[in-house]
């Protein structure tokens, strides 16, 4: 018999092009897409997993980072139980709206746990962000960790995941 599995809504959210779509394949699918499309408004994404013996689905919604949809995202975020909340390393502009993005991800629950996560970690001679500007905002924004991802190699992704899922779980008090 299996277990019915405790369904946990994540949003992903951040600025257009820092790799939330890309991020979700590696996780979900476990492949590398170098070429994805620009997400227009909400993209879905299921990944089930057992963590501490309980059979967990994520339902991961992939938020479109273009300005242009923002308006529809406050109402996608109602239920979530967590978020990612993505920049790009290589891009300080990024950072730029993190405000912006930690409104909507917690519209509906304000103390939902974010995992701040900055991306293409792999481009090492591009980096651009500074570890102690990251600092000031994950203090401002109580973010439950900050985590540097690559999605080209994989590093850190399913431990973003399960960070975020395992928070989750024990304010939920499954675990």
């Amino acid at each position: 018999m299996t277990l019915k599995p405790i369904i946990l809504k994540v949003l992903t959210a951040g600025e257009g092009g820092v790799g939330k779509t890309t991020l979700l394949h590696r996780y979900v699918d476990g492949i590398f897409m170098a070429d994805t499309h620009m997400t227009i408004g909400v993209e879905f994404f299921l990944k089930e997993f057992i963590i501490e013996g309980k059979n967990v689905a994520l339902q991961l919604w992939d938020f479109g980072g273009q300005e242009r949809f923002r308006f529809l995202l406050q109402s996608y975020a109602a239920g979530a139980k967590g978020a990612l909340i993505m920049f790009d390393l290589t891009r300080p502009l990024t950072l730029d709206r993190i405000d912006d993005w930690v409104k909507i991800c917690r519209a509906g629950n304000s103390k939902a746990p974010i995992l701040f996560l900055g991306t293409k970690m792999d481009l090492e001679n591009d980096i651009s962000v500074d570890d102690d500007y990251v600092d000031e905002l994950m203090k401002k924004h109580n973010f439950l960790d900050y985590i540097k991802v690559s999605s080209k190699t994989g590093e850190n992704v399913h431990k973003s995941f399960e960070k975020l899922s395992r928070e989750i779980l024990i304010k939920l008090g499954i675990i």
